[in-house]
């Protein structure tokens, strides 16, 4: 997620609080572009993304992979692969769904028990298929973000989550799509490189990924126990819980909640992803007045930046985007989009800039008091002048010795005592990389 002022507001928009297996052959590298569809954004990448067998009916099951061009990859990286692997359809409708995404190797001389695993949960790039991170590369902040995890002797596999490059919506936000292609990925990229890679995981999201990363932790007990996840690590906190009986709440203005009122790009990725994977029998754009339906057009073809820019030009806001059928189309978003329970099983550390105007501050409060209230063991480290983007790498000072500290085997510290309402939004501070 890049910024955009004062709209987060928008993503947090939402702060509501026996199969066939596969063998996973490696695929040649495949430059022929698909064509894109008029629905679901699908489309505009090449043929890997499209299985051309079966999908496998167990999940985590490896597909296809490929290597990735290296000049693409963040600083660090040994080899980048681009994979393909079957996973739950998060929706609850259907059969299995082949999910993308990639393995980045670090350099230097690999562990005797492999490599130990960040699984990295992107934040907000669009919801067409070309938006999906293993084929449009990742920006210079997340860039320098993976380097860094990688630096200090982590694999980092990062899924596209469902949708995002493979055929049909993507279920923007919606915590059980994006956490069953999390952990199918983390399942299929470990029996695809056995003994380089180590059942040792941690789950790091921003943004988008934030909520991925805390629904991805509250599914694993239940749906992989397989998997050893050791902790979470969440910055710019995009997520809702359940609301708890005694964990005291801070007002979130309606800009954060409604669709007719956030910012008119993000009302369009909330409709154009949540909604429609939720209504897949209706086109979105049939709750669209006619300038509703142009700013569709770029968010079916084109990812973030593009329709950040299609709303500059068009001046609209997002209450000229849709006619009278939208609440009926809206119907079970909240119920999609909230974590049932805050209890988290594994350490939390939360992250969030103090002049983040696009997530908010006292929404990312109510999460960390939701989890607190609940048992979760958090830490929450809040950063003085520091915005959405800059949070990201500004935090790696105290999130990567909070992952050290597990990986060695000791329990991190916890502030949930201490926590606080927040004040106002600050002013962004200069000179801090990304703080914009």
């Amino acid at each position: 997620m890049t910024h955009r002022p004062s709209v987060l507001t928008s993503m947090a928009a939402l702060l509501i609080l026996g199969g066939c297996s596969e063998t996973g052959n490696k695929a040649p590298v495949s430059h022929d572009v698909q064509l894109i569809s008029d629905l679901y954004g699908d489309g505009g990448v090449s043929a890997f993304y499209r299985p051309q067998t079966a999908i496998p009916s167990m999940p985590g099951q490896l597909i296809q992979q490929e290597d990735m061009d290296p000049t693409k990859l963040p600083k660090g990286t040994s080899r980048g692969i681009r994979i393909l692997y079957s996973s739950t359809n998060g929706l609850g409708k259907g059969g299995p769904v082949a999910v993308s995404g990639q393995i980045l190797l670090p350099q230097g001389k690999m562990p005797a028990n492999g490599w130990p695993v960040v699984a990295w949960e992107h934040g907000t790039t669009g919801i067409a298929d070309v938006c999906a991170p293993s084929w449009r590369g990742y920006s210079s902040r997340d860039k320098a973000y993976l380097s860094r995890w990688l630096s200090e002797g982590f694999a980092v596999i990062a899924s596209d989550y469902q949708g995002l490059g493979t055929p049909g919506p993507h279920p923007y936000l919606l915590y059980r799509p994006e956490g069953y292609s999390v952990l199918d990925g983390l399942r299929a990229s470990l029996s695809g490189l056995p003994g380089q890679i180590r059942n040792w995981i941690v789950l790091v999201g921003q943004s988008q990924g934030s909520g991925a990363a805390l629904g991805t932790a509250w599914l694993a007990p239940s749906y992989a126990p397989d998997l050893k996840i050791h902790g979470v690590v969440a910055t710019g906190l995009v997520t809702g819980f359940a609301p708890s009986p005694t964990a005291k709440h801070s007002p979130i203005p309606e800009v954060y909640t409604d669709a007719t009122k956030m910012d008119s790009a993000f009302a369009m990725l909330r409709v154009e992803g949540s909604d429609q994977s939720l209504h897949p029998e209706t086109d979105s754009q049939a709750v669209m007045t006619d300038v509703g339906r142009k700013m569709s057009e770029i968010a079916r073809h084109a990812c973030l930046h593009n329709l950040f820019d299609k709303a500059d030009e068009m001046k609209v806001q997002s209450d000229a985007l849709f006619n009278d059928k939208l609440s009926s189309f809206e119907t079970g978003h909240d119920t999609a989009f909230t974590i049932p329970d805050a209890r988290i099983n594994f350490p939390v550390f939360a992250g969030t800039g103090l002049a983040d105007g696009e997530a908010g501050v006292n929404g990312q409060y109510n999460a960390v008091a939701a989890m607190c209230d609940a048992g979760t063991h958090v830490l929450w480290q809040r950063y003085p002048g520091v915005t959405h983007n800059g949070a990201v790498n500004v935090s790696l000072k105290d999130s990567v010795p909070y992952v050290k500290s597990l990986l060695a085997g000791r329990t991190p510290p916890q502030n949930c005592s201490a926590i606080t309402v927040p004040g106002p939004v600050e002013k962004p501070l200069p000179n801090i990389p990304w703080n914009n």
